[in-house]
């Protein structure tokens, strides 16, 4: 994974709450990248908090579980420099100040990263004290895989692809 023309790899921030089940996947899949040797912190989600640390210099991908009405495990990729976030598929925040918020008020104070991605994961159930669904563990399963797979080729990093763009599995 490499952005652009600078060959600087994405910075990967995984949200969520790893103690409400599927909600935790983004923290989940950040962890198992930052392993890997990849750029990938796992965050919260607090709006504020991601709009301040998100670098203006670099391109970003936001890993986070979605509600879209998918099947549970699918994937999808926006664009966020692109477009605005779908309405309420990323409301699962436990912050008055989530995702959407942080990335519309990067927009409105012109703070985007030159590329943002968001992936979201489609997520099954969200309880207290839970582990991943078997089919959010195995959405978890492919996106590392292909994350990893983009770095090893050095492919253009995913914000630079079609929007909304749909990872079969």
């Amino acid at each position: 994974m490499s952005c652009g023309n600078s060959g600087v790899a994405p910075l990967v921030f995984g949200i969520g709450n790893r103690d409400r089940g599927d909600d935790g996947v983004g923290r989940h899949i950040a962890a198992r990248l930052a392993a890997a040797g990849l750029d990938a912190v796992e965050h919260s989600g607090d709006g504020a908090d991601l709009l301040n640390e998100w670098p203006r210099d670099r391109a970003v991908i936001v890993i986070d579980a979605m509600r879209s009405g998918a099947a549970p495990g699918s994937i999808r990729r926006f664009d966020a420099v692109a477009a605005p976030l779908p309405a309420g598929v990323f409301a699962l925040s436990s912050h008055a100040l989530g995702l959407a918020f942080a990335v519309e008020m990067a927009r409105t104070l012109a703070r985007l990263p030159p590329a943002l991605t968001v992936i979201g994961i489609e997520i099954e159930r969200v309880a207290t004290g839970a582990e991943l669904s078997p089919a959010v563990a195995a959405a978890a399963d492919r996106l590392v895989a292909e994350l990893m797979d983009e770095r090893a080729r050095g492919d253009r990093p995913p914000s630079l692809r079609a929007a909304g763009e749909a990872i079969q599995g």
